[in-house]
Formats: structure tokens, C-alpha cells, sequence
């Protein structure tokens, strides 16, 4: 069995496969208001992010760890959707799925915070 919509390859993949992603990113822009405070976040902190730190390594590690927010985010709200989709049905499976999302975003925010808190220490604090 043979899925019809795989049967692209080459550049006319990559050109949908990136049309898909935009898309992706719109529908979680207009429709998340978790997804669309945290692209304002970014739109402060990656800028802030070749300022603050003293070293590619650290520049790294603060664009990341924000962009790491920003995929954890786009994985959360792709699970809530497929969870909906199914059934709007209280269900156990249903909402542990929902839980651990959410639990990987606020693993990734608090990570994020943390670099950017030991970032602002070792750069003005010690």
C-alpha cells in the first residue's frame, strides 16, 4: 500500500514541503494564542540573544533554547489537534496525551529560562 501524495521528489518536493510549513506556522500564528505570544517573545529575545551573549557558544544556546520553545509549542498544538479530531470526548488517553504536550512546553520554557537567567548572571551578575 502506497500513500498517492508521496510521490514527489526533488525540488518540487522541497517547494510543497516548505508551502506546508508556512502553512503550518499561519494556522498556529492565527489560531494558538500560546504560539502567538511566544513568536513575540522571539521577535525581543533573538535580537537580545547576539547582544547578550559573549560567544557563538552562547548565542547558540539563547537563539535555541528559544526556538526550542517555539517547536515544543507547534508539536503541543499538532497533538491537541489530532486528539481533537478524534473526539472531543472525555477520554484518559485523551488528556494524558494533552498533559505530557503540555508538560514538554513547560519543560522547554523552563529550560529556556534558565539559560537566559545564567546568561544575564554571567554577564552582569559575576
Amino acid at each position: 500500500m502506497s500513500n498517492p501524495y508521496k510521490g514527489r521528489t526533488g525540488l518540487d518536493r522541497v517547494i510543497r514541503a516548505a508551502g506546508y510549513s508556512m502553512d503550518g506556522l499561519q494556522t498556529a500564528y492565527r489560531g494558538e494564542s500560546a504560539f502567538r505570544q511566544e513568536v513575540w517573545a522571539a521577535v525581543l529575545l533573538l535580537p537580545a540573544a547576539f547582544w547578550l551573549g559573549r560567544s557563538w557558544i552562547e548565542v547558540s544556546l539563547l537563539v535555541g533554547s528559544v526556538l526550542l520553545v517555539l517547536i515544543v509549542e507547534l508539536l503541543n498544538s499538532g497533538i491537541e489537534a489530532a486528539i481533537d479530531r478524534v473526539s472531543y470526548e472525555l477520554h484518559d488517553l485523551s488528556k494524558r496525551a494533552k498533559d505530557l504536550a503540555s508538560a514538554a512546553v513547560l519543560l522547554s520554557l523552563l529550560l529556556c529560562v534558565g539559560i537566559w537567567v545564567a546568561a544575564l548572571w554571567h554577564r552582569f551578575g559575576g
